[in-house]
């Protein structure tokens, strides 16, 4: 999930009334401001792979922190380790976001490297390296980072208390970056090939719980504890957490599509008994929909985990943040369907597949993580309650759609598109499958996408014509049209006078604008193919029938403009 949750959560779970009592955005306002937006360096700095990043390809982060709750500061490293892919090598930027300093940077563990403050960017001065050499600079940290005002929208350190007012602290920090708390190249496109570890220095009363599997717990004998956790599949930088906190565990083994996968559960004392009896029948619902439509869970090595957080929660990689008050739908609230599971194990879990094992190069490409994963929820109402179940949830999904501004963003300067990168994509993939009307080839493309990019960083272009290929389909215009368009394309149809003939086109729409529509009944199938030039069709029997504003609706997220 993003920073774009808000609209989600008014997407699915706000009741009709609140909806329309909610203010109207000024559509115009948001236009503007977005395509008046001007960028500065430091936007380049964050959101491009500049010289002083594309040189070296990251192979592991091994962090280590000691937050201090009293004082709200910490203390680390952070051991990069990395390849060299490039002859030519300006200095390396590392990245770090103010009030947090840089203290100190070692080279391969005895060389100190000079290096210079841009902003959030810290410029290195590395010595020259062979091609396809192993460097390891170690970056010393410490100051009092960026608070969470209102986390996970809002990212930072959350410093608070359970609720018997014992220490509890996280991090959220997607969009905002993983550089809001350590040392990183926090660039989303480069993940660590060769996994990440986390140590964690607490006091002895609390314990830490991070990403992947516990490697070793120690007792320093000085009232702290130091817990260090790894994974060893590639991560983003932004789904490395630590959770400190009362926390107990229990375990499951989980028979699954790849085999033995460890399921474990890390809770506060006092959620211990209802989280046991609660969270493993959902957490197994998820599993079995999830891997049946988008293929095996990506990260059987390192574990599935949900921990125990005060926020609603976060994708976080094989430690999933779980803060839905062990209640169906959005913390209790919800409509119909959304209100027949929990909402945020099924939405975070999903991004395991879209968001952690597909992981977009460039934030502007994010509808890849939000699109897919939102559509994961149809899929999970389909799997559990029937395609028809799954279609109403799709199509209701569509209420808070804005089309305020392109869902693809502008690359290069870390930049979200639009909030409608959920619904909106997520009805765009519901109208794919619509329109092949063969599940089992749209459940290969689903499956094809984990396995063929399995582990990789992408792009939206990738992806788009992935599907287009395995489609059998030109689809480059509707993702052209949903995508990087706040048009709707509208569908005219109109009759002849004895009803034998139907004529259609689409308008409101880009040039080439040339996506199939496939309508049926339980009487009936057609598939049309209408452009923006008038097109016509014989119709025999009841396939008039098939031309029902109301059923194509809920096909497709579309204009439908019947003539007389």
């Amino acid at each position: 999930m993003s920073t774009l949750r808000t609209i989600l959560f008014f997407s699915l779970f706000s009741s009709t009334a609140m909806a329309q009592n909610r203010p109207r955005p000024n559509l115009d306002s948001l236009r503007a401001a977005y395509y008046n937006k001007k960028f500065t360096h430091a936007d380049t700095l964050r959101g491009s792979n500049d010289p002083e990043r594309s040189w070296w390809d990251i192979q592991r982060y091994d962090i280590t922190v000691k937050p201090d709750f009293p004082t709200k500061t910490t203390v680390g490293n952070d051991l990069i380790t990395y390849k060299v892919v490039s002859e030519k090598q300006p200095a390396m930027q590392i990245d770090l976001q103010a009030p947090l300093h840089i203290d100190s940077i070692v080279y391969d563990g005895n060389k100190h490297l000079a290096f210079t403050q841009e902003g959030n960017a810290w410029h290195v001065q590395t010595p020259k390296q062979k091609l396809g050499s192993t460097g390891r600079v170690q970056v010393y940290f410490s100051g009092t980072p960026t608070e969470a005002v209102r986390p996970p929208w809002n990212g930072g350190w959350t410093w608070a208390t359970d609720s018997l007012g014992r220490p509890w602290m996280t991090v959220t920090c997607q969009g905002l970056g993983a550089s809001v708390w350590y040392p990183c190249k926090d660039y989303q496109g480069d993940e660590p090939d060769k996994g990440a570890s986390m140590t964690m220095i607490v006091p002895d009363t609390l314990v830490g719980v991070s990403n992947g599997r516990m490697q070793f717990k120690k007792d320093n004998g000085d009232g702290t504890t130091t817990y260090k956790w790894a994974v060893v599949n590639p991560i983003s930088n932004y789904c490395l957490i630590p959770y400190i906190g009362k926390y107990v565990t229990f375990h499951e083994d989980f028979q699954g599509e790849k085999g033995h996968l460890d399921l474990d559960y890390w809770v506060l004392d006092y959620n211990l008994s209802r989280a046991k009896d609660y969270l493993p029948t959902q957490v197994h619902n998820m599993l079995h929909a999830h891997e049946h439509w988008m293929g095996p869970y990506p990260f059987y090595e390192d574990s599935y985990k949900l921990v125990d957080v005060q926020h609603t929660g976060m994708e976080h990689q094989s430690a999933v943040a779980y803060g839905n008050h062990y209640a169906f739908g959005y913390r209790g609230r919800g409509d119909k369907w959304g209100m027949l599971y929990d909402f945020i194990i099924i939405h975070e879990s999903g991004h395991e597949w879209f968001g952690n094992n597909l992981t977009t190069k460039d934030l502007a490409d994010m509808w890849v993580h939000e699109g897919f994963t939102n559509y994961s929820e149809t899929l999970f109402v389909d799997y559990m309650w029937g395609k028809e179940a799954g279609n109403e949830y799709n199509h209701d999904t569509r209420r808070s759609i804005r089309n305020d501004r392109p869902i693809i963003a502008r690359y290069n300067v870390n930049e979200e598109g639009s909030g409608d990168m959920y619904p909106k994509a997520g009805n765009m993939l519901q109208a794919i499958r619509h329109t092949l009307d063969d599940d089992e080839k749209w459940r290969q493309i689903l499956r094809g996408l984990q396995s063929s990019f399995y582990h990789q960083t992408v792009t939206s272009a990738q992806v788009e014509h992935y599907v287009t290929e395995h489609a059998g389909i030109d689809l480059t215009k509707l993702f052209d049209q949903y995508l990087r368009t706040t048009q709707i394309p509208d569908f005219e149809y109109y009759f002849s006078p004895d009803h034998k003939k139907v004529f259609y086109r689409w308008s409101n729409c880009i040039e080439g604008f040339n996506f199939p529509l496939t309508l049926k009944n339980d009487q009936a199938k057609l598939r049309i193919y209408p452009t923006k030039e008038w097109k016509n069709a014989e119709l025999k029997g009841d396939e008039a029938a098939l031309f029902d504003s109301t059923a194509i609706d809920k096909m497709y997220y579309i204009g439908i403009k019947p003539r007389s």
